[in-house]
């Protein structure tokens, strides 16, 4: 089983939110996850649920706010094992290329 996710920690604050954001990202090295950070949030990926909830949870915790807003979408594939990066593979297949295009 894998389980995908994509998370999204930061205080609700009016200056820049980059090192409480790094916090939530650093907190997540103390488990068992692989995850890759983008300009919209961490997709973080899990063997089981417990874990990445375990994780997010630190995530969560490790931001130093008065308020904090967390984001969380998970993909729970329960009958078969599939990673973060062969989903990004698959539309790949489709597109016939990468699947990123920069300006």
């Amino acid at each position: 089983m894998s389980v995908v996710a994509l998370l999204s920690v930061a205080p609700v604050v009016e200056d820049s939110m980059a090192s409480e954001v790094a916090e939530a990202v650093a907190a997540l090295d103390e488990f068992d996850v692989s995850y890759e950070t983008n300009p919209m949030g961490t997709v973080v990926e899990a063997d089981d649920i417990d874990t990445l909830l375990a994780a997010v949870g630190a995530a969560h915790k490790a931001v130093d706010a008065d308020r904090v807003s967390t984001f969380l979408k998970i993909d729970d594939k329960r009958t078969r094992d599939q990673r973060a990066s062969e989903k990004v593979a698959a539309v790949e297949r489709e597109l016939g290329r990468e699947a990123r295009r920069e300006r």
